[in-house]
């Protein structure tokens, strides 16, 4: 029984998340679904992480186990096509060895959150990103981010429903990048660490919008940080702004799909 890793994009809004839930709709039962019309039986797939309603991903990963050996490109193109009309889509197909797990041999995982700061209603973008009135001041967001990087008790930035084990986790990047935009300024921020908490990065940025105003100061970070109490959190921001873009493995088993390595 062959194993492959899906690489997967989807728009969150339609869903209550990534996990399969009953009587709701999620990305992980659309990818279920269209792999039962491949083969008819009941399919259950493993991700490497678990995103909130309204989250989106342009990187998710998963694995699933097979009857029939697929060509990847093809099983990739049939799994699209039955995807169909739901906004989601396997980016990259590879067979991997039988122990590969897309959770558990992870060694990272890469989120990106897009603030939009300008007056008007967000159009093309609602939806995709958090819209914020108020200018931000992406030098002091940054000075914030920087406290909040290497191996901490993250508990004042861990959701109180938090099923992890541990608070501490350990942040290897936290950037926050900045452009101009028609009316306004588009705000980037991006995180990598082998695990999250649950409700983590969105804690960060709304804890880090609150230094772009102005109304904390990068050392109300740290305080934060130290006082390990949920209650020293700044708000949590909406999660339309939130995308997991990539995880990494010790291989990067789609390297010879995105090279263009095999016939389609």
């Amino acid at each position: 029984m062959p194993r492959y890793a899906l690489r997967i994009e989807y728009h969150g809004a339609p869903f209550a998340g990534w996990q399969r839930q009953t009587d709701v709709p999620s990305a992980q039962a659309a990818v279920e679904a269209a792999l039962g019309r491949l083969e008819p039986k009941e399919h259950r797939i493993a991700a490497a992480g678990r995103t909130d309603a309204g989250v989106h991903a342009t990187g998710q990963v998963a694995h699933c186990d097979l009857e029939k050996v697929w060509e990847p490109f093809r099983l990739m193109e049939a799994v699209n096509y039955h995807l169909k009309p739901d906004p989601v889509a396997v980016t990259g197909c590879a067979i991997v060895p039988d122990d590969w797990h897309a959770r558990f041999s992870a060694q990272e995982r890469r989120y990106l959150f897009r603030i939009i700061s300008r007056r008007p209603t967000l159009v093309h973008d609602a939806g995709l990103a958090w819209h914020h009135k108020s200018p931000l001041d992406i030098e002091a967001m940054q000075a914030g981010a920087n406290r909040l990087l290497g191996k901490h008790d993250f508990t004042t930035f861990r959701s109180t429903m938090c099923q992890a084990n541990s608070p501490v986790k350990t942040l290897d990047e936290a950037s926050v990048t900045g452009f101009a935009v028609l009316g306004g300024q588009e705000v980037q921020l991006r995180f990598r660490a082998r695990s999250f908490l649950h409700n983590q990065v969105r804690s960060f940025v709304g804890t880090l919008a609150k230094v772009g105003t102005g109304a904390w100061s990068p050392e109300d970070v740290s305080a934060a940080l130290e006082a390990r109490d949920r209650a020293a959190c700044g708000p949590v921001c909406p999660p339309e702004g939130l995308y997991l873009t990539g995880v990494g493995y010790p291989y990067d088993p789609f390297a010879e799909m995105d090279s263009g390595g095999l016939i389609q």
